[in-house]
């Protein structure tokens, strides 16, 4: 709005405010600055006869600047600038020109190139800026884009150095508890110390293959899952589980083992499932456990808290897995094993992040119990 108004006040102070053909086309020649952003070629070729009939300036002046800082073209701004030096040269009426008057036709000819260049100058200018502050921009998003890469580069570095400091550490240690227990299986006599030392050589060589597992992914690039490795446990392998768990446990499945889409959410059943047994035997020995693996469609908790079969659960199909134990048994010897406090919480953020929930809590007998509902998702429904 304010070349208008600027264009107006030149359009007044050159020609007066009486009507007239001067003031006529000099207002028009600023009322169409007003469109100048989305015709800039129209509008400074009807800025001109303000200039050769109105002798104003700052329109046509305008008009070239916005033509030069959007429509930029060599051809196209040397003719406009041509047009503007020859409206700017010649006199109205064109019977005024006088050509032999050389010296003030020359300084007239400077005065309208100088008037032409100006404005192209700085419109070429301002659109030089304009993609200058682009390209800073894009570099900058460019340089941003590659702290992150090399963030996670140095990440992965990192997370590959950390596996084989593990790999090393617990990989030696366990192959020492196995070779031990190889040797208590072998030296003694006694049944019942040898079915002991052959489950810790068994649950030694799992974890070996697990921590073998653990550190493909760990050294895997971009932290996507590592392939050829040792397949992950899934409901199938529940039984072996419990009946190394060497805990009183009843085991009630309700559910088929390997169903198309729903590896993730078994392999999530069985953490679960280990997680709890763990957590049993540091602060729950000799205690009675009893584990319920159900469909989630199949199964909805009534009022007095026992499970019932009826109808579909809101969450959709999927596995709803229960353990739940007794209070621990006052004669049994307190194991004494380490804990990080951090079973609990990577199980609950486990179960989120396949759209599910997790509740543990302490039940009114002294027990323990941990819930989990497993959606299946859209794989797992489609193939149900």
């Amino acid at each position: 709005m304010i070349p208008v108004l600027l264009a107006v006040a030149d359009a007044m102070l050159v020609n007066g405010v009486g009507l007239g053909l001067e003031l006529g086309v000099s207002i028009a020649a600023a009322v169409v600055l007003l469109v100048r952003r989305r015709f800039p070629l129209l509008v400074f070729l009807l800025t001109l006869p303000g200039l050769y009939i109105g002798y104003i300036w700052f329109a046509p002046m305008i008009g070239l600047y916005t033509l030069a800082a959007r429509r930029p073209g060599r051809a196209r701004l040397g003719v406009c600038a041509v047009l503007l030096i020859a409206a700017h040269f010649f006199p109205y009426p064109i019977s005024d020109f006088e050509p032999t008057d050389y010296r003030e036709n020359t300084l007239v000819l400077i005065d309208a190139t100088v008037t032409s260049a100006a404005p192209i100058a700085l419109g070429l200018l301002v659109r030089t800026r304009r993609e200058l502050a682009s390209r800073v921009e894009d570099l900058t998003r460019s340089l941003r884009r590659e702290d992150r890469l090399l963030a996670d580069r140095v990440k992965t570095t990192e997370r590959a150095r950390l596996a084989r400091e593990m790999h090393d550490v617990v990989a030696h240690q366990v192959s020492l508890i196995s070779l031990q227990a190889g040797a208590v299986q072998v030296s003694t006599e006694d049944a019942a110390a040898r079915a002991g030392a052959r489950t810790i050589r068994e649950l030694s060589v799992r974890t070996l293959e697990e921590l073998r597992h653990m550190v493909g992914v760990l050294r895997a690039d971009g932290g996507g899952e590592a392939r050829d490795l040792a397949p992950q446990p899934d409901l199938a392998e529940l039984p072996r589980l419990i009946e190394m768990s060497a805990l009183d446990v009843t085991y009630e499945g309700g559910v088929v083992a390997g169903a198309k889409g729903a590896k993730t959410v078994e392999r999530a059943a069985f953490r679960t499932v280990q997680e709890a047994l763990t957590n049993i035997r540091k602060h729950a020995p000799g205690a009675r456990v009893r584990i319920r693996v159900d469909p989630l469609d199949a199964v909805r908790e009534d009022g007095a808290g026992r499970s019932a079969r009826e109808g579909e659960s809101p969450t959709g199909r999927g596995l709803r897995v229960e353990i739940r134990n007794g209070p621990p048994d006052a004669t049994a010897a307190v194991p004494g094993l380490p804990g990080g406090g951090h079973g609990l919480v990577g199980l609950r953020e486990r179960a989120q992040s396949l759209g599910g929930t997790l509740e543990a809590r302490r039940t009114s007998d002294g027990g323990f119990v941990v819930r989990a509902e497993l959606p299946y998702g859209r794989v797992g429904t489609e193939a149900g």
